[in-house]
């Protein structure tokens, strides 16, 4: 929604969606003439609309859903050969960026998560707002959360909910649908958080009872934080020293695992503290962002989604890319859940 002239010329005309943290992270990604980037998420593509407005700019958009994809073809004929759309996860960005004739880009932006665009239908399965099936898959492509409703156990229910949806009664939650099942199957969005609703209450002003239950299986299903883990690295390999990377998350897990990456990443000393020679390594990430970046109160009254993200920024040096894996809370594979155990 920003060009050279303010908040208003966007290539491809007006964004069927708003756009969260839009002018901080432009600013943070320090768009140029000439420079290439990577829009990981393309979604309903805000973000590289304002990307490809702000300068003469190549951007190259990932999504893992076909329908962004092809609703994306505009924007692709508008851009005039300036944006390269690519099915695929984001975890591969770097790859993708080499098969699209780049071996370094100037900029990374990550916006996590689940789109408005698939929340908005109900078909899809991601919201309680509409019924529809349980799918919830954002590639439609492998288990549906239905399989996973319907084959996990006790045990591993209530871990998912409670790990990936930081769910209190994720017992409780668990426990209802392990007996719900047994005597229907539950196939739709209304069913399960109406079986959801029986357990968890809410006070008036509160999220709806289901909200937690359903953001752990969409995490899970989607594997999203072994994406994020797997795409921040990704995104070391392929940025030139002083390229940008910029991460809006909505999740207190993803914003950690972000958080911990960059700490890490940031160089300091490695090892037991009882090892006083290990060597420190050189910081492959200068902090942009001491603290992450919040909506303010007029953004968040035009656009609610933005009052949980969360953004982060830094600075690609010339160092070396550092070989630390990036740690993930433990919770069951998707193969083991919907096998039952």
């Amino acid at each position: 929604m920003t060009g050279r002239d303010g908040f208003s010329a966007v290539a491809g005309g007006p964004a069927p969606h708003i756009p969260v943290l839009a002018r901080p992270a432009l600013d943070l990604l320090n768009v140029h003439d000439g420079g290439v980037y990577i829009d990981g998420t393309f979604g309903a593509g805000g973000h590289t609309r304002l990307i490809l407005a702000a300068a003469d700019a190549k951007v190259i958009g990932i999504d893992r859903d076909q329908t962004a994809i092809a609703l994306g073809a505009d924007l692709v004929q508008a851009a005039g050969g300036r944006l390269d759309l690519v099915q695929d996860d984001f975890s591969a960005l770097d790859r993708v960026a080499r098969e699209s004739g780049f071996d370094a880009v100037d900029g990374v932006l990550l916006d996590v998560g689940v789109s408005s665009m698939q929340l908005d239908e109900a078909e899809r399965g991601f919201s309680f707002r509409g019924d529809g099936p349980l799918d919830m898959r954002m590639d439609r492509s492998g288990p549906s959360a239905a399989d996973v409703i319907a084959n996990a156990s006790e045990r591993d229910l209530a871990a998912i909910i409670a790990v990936l949806g930081e769910e209190r009664h994720a017992r409780g939650v668990a426990r209802a649908i392990v007996k719900a099942r047994g005597e229907a199957p539950i196939t739709s969005t209304r069913a399960l958080a109406d079986i959801v609703a029986r357990v968890v209450w809410a006070k008036p002003g509160d999220i709806h009872p289901a909200t937690r239950t359903f953001q752990a299986l969409r995490i899970f299903v989607n594997d999203e934080l072994g994406e994020l883990a797997h795409a921040l690295p990704a995104a070391e390999r392929i940025l030139k020293p002083g390229g940008r990377l910029v991460v809006i998350a909505f999740h207190s897990l993803e914003d950690r695992i972000v958080k911990m990456f960059l700490a890490e990443r940031g160089g300091g000393r490695r090892g037991s503290r009882h090892l006083p020679d290990v060597a420190e390594t050189p910081a492959s990430f200068r902090a942009l962002t001491k603290r992450p970046i919040v909506a303010e109160d007029v953004e968040v009254t035009e656009n609610p989604r933005a009052r949980s993200a969360k953004l982060r920024a830094a600075e690609r040096t010339d160092a070396a890319v550092a070989a630390i894996p990036v740690g993930l809370p433990r919770v069951p594979t998707l193969s083991e859940a919907v096998k039952g155990r």
